[in-house]
């Protein structure tokens, strides 16, 4: 069985998780943390459960879900993970903030580990996560589903009754239905889905209910 514990971070509220399992090996996945408050949480909890990072895993490449970056890289040794297609966005995190909201964020940039690919499998601890392209609102978004646990990571494709824009560069509203009814709304419909923003969800409610999906 696994843990899953989220963060909300930075000012867009984004949902950082850090995922383990009864080895207490852990992945962290979209690490947004930007104030120093929320980075003391996420060491905190790691340090609490006796945690070992070994994976860092991006969704995509947008800053919101890349702040901490760096202070994971520095803290725990590991670098960020992304699909190639999306290496334009992480490696410019400082000119992201600058543009999108007149911020300085001079911390150095990570360089990328690996880069992702669709249907690769990721290992930690007993469990693994396979890696899903769903671009759409990026061009490398990916989401990690876990099949033996039934939960999925989306980053900003799908929240719950809602998706991730598209207006965005490198967005597409063709990939992202594309995403959403070829990839995850073929998930078993029992599937819990972990957003990049607000509360948690389910594939088959979503495949019901939620607009995009027609």
């Amino acid at each position: 069985m696994i843990d899953i514990q989220v963060f909300h971070c930075n000012m867009l509220d984004e949902n950082c998780y850090v995922v383990s399992d009864d080895s207490k090996q852990a992945v962290i996945i979209d690490c947004g943390a930007y104030y120093s408050e929320e980075r003391q949480a996420i060491e905190r909890y790691i340090s609490d459960k006796e945690l070992l990072p070994v994976r860092l895993l991006c969704t995509h490449g947008h800053l919101d879900h890349c702040f901490g970056n760096g202070f994971i890289e520095r803290t725990y040794g590991i670098r960020p993970e992304v699909n190639d297609a999306d290496e334009y966005l992480i490696s410019n995190i400082s000119g992201q903030a600058r543009d999108f909201f007149g911020l300085p964020f001079n911390e150095p940039t990570p360089q990328v580990e690996r880069y992702l690919l669709d249907g690769e499998l990721i290992a930690f601890g007993h469990h693994q996560l396979k890696v899903l392209s769903t671009p759409g609102h990026s061009p490398g978004s990916v989401s990690f589903y876990c099949e033996e646990e039934g939960v999925v990571f989306t980053g900003d494709t799908l929240f719950r009754m809602s998706i991730g824009r598209t207006d965005f560069e490198g967005g597409s509203w063709q990939d992202m239905l594309n995403s959403l009814k070829q990839v995850l709304a073929k998930l078993p419909h029992d599937t819990k889905v972990y957003p990049g923003h607000g509360p948690q969800t389910n594939i088959g409610e979503e495949v019901a209910v939620n607009p995009y999906f027609r």
